[in-house]
């Protein structure tokens, strides 16, 4: 009976919203990153960016909204590269992963928040901080426009990828902390004892004043190591992979894909990863 009404329920959407093939076409053509998907990888995604469209807000700025054209394609660019993330889970896991994603608000510029911090003594500091974007557990997604236009490429960066892998996080709790909801598969030490690994590689090479091998900001807080690390899963696998094989291995079972099959050959020794400020 439920996969009877499911059946209808897509049927009735397929009719009343044809899936704009067109527009699809172009926003891969846009960005190499699902330019790179495969056929069945590439239908299924579009799809599901198609639903995202029409069950979430995007807002854009007034100041956008008058002098920057957003066609169809960029809003399922968009849209994809945020459902990037679930294109291995099946609907009801997608739906229920950002069942706390109601709205994506693009800004015009990086934009500043008054932060304030307790320390490891129990000091409180205050101080501004620029942020490329931010979400919390059932606010909005928010992102600024030239970091939005930087993300899709196979460049170790994604500003959609990184807030979106925060509203992963928060499906357990109301902070980011590095731990999203687990499969049944994972065993929850695993995770821990694999990225206290890689927390624990970054501090030491900063403690030595060393380059690390991925975005130095994922050593400032575990949630951020987390949204880091997925962002180079999906736009430089080759790097995580390099870097931090134990961690590259968990994040596809954890995400069942493989990104590093998808990189074009042409971009496999050239990957650099983009340092940006990020929350």
């Amino acid at each position: 009976m439920l996969e009877r009404l499911k059946r209808w329920r897509e049927s009735r959407f397929a009719a009343r919203h044809p899936f704009p093939d067109d527009a699809w076409a172009e926003a891969r053509a846009r960005l190499p990153l699902l330019a790179a998907l495969g056929d069945s990888e590439a239908a299924a995604l579009g799809e599901r960016a198609w639903r995202f469209l029409h069950a979430k807000r995007l807002s854009l700025h007034p100041a956008l909204a008058e002098a920057t054209p957003f066609d169809l394609p960029a809003q399922l660019a968009l849209a994809a590269q945020a459902c990037l993330l679930t294109l291995g889970w099946s609907d009801e896991e997608h739906q229920e992963a950002f069942a706390n994603v109601h709205e994506v608000l693009i800004l015009p510029d990086a934009f500043r928040r008054q932060v304030e911090e307790m320390d490891e003594f129990g000091v409180m500091h205050e101080y501004v901080d620029e942020r490329a974007g931010e979400t919390s557990h059932q606010g909005p997604v928010v992102v600024a426009f030239p970091d939005l236009m930087e993300s899709g490429d196979w460049n170790g960066f994604n500003v959609l990828i990184h807030e979106f892998a925060h509203k992963l996080d928060l499906g357990n709790s109301l902070d980011v902390d590095g731990f999203p909801p687990l499969p049944a598969d994972i065993d929850p030490r695993e995770w821990h004892r694999v990225f206290m690994g890689v927390w624990e590689d970054l501090q030491a090479r900063l403690a030595r004043g060393e380059p690390t091998p991925i975005d130095d900001y994922a050593a400032t807080h575990p949630g951020e190591c987390f949204a880091v690390c997925c962002e180079a899963f999906f736009t430089a696998p080759d790097l995580l992979h390099q870097a931090y094989p134990a961690l590259h291995d968990l994040l596809g079972r954890y995400f069942r894909q493989d990104p590093l099959a998808r990189l074009p050959e042409r971009d496999r020794a050239d990957i650099e990863s983009t340092h940006h400020d990020r929350h």
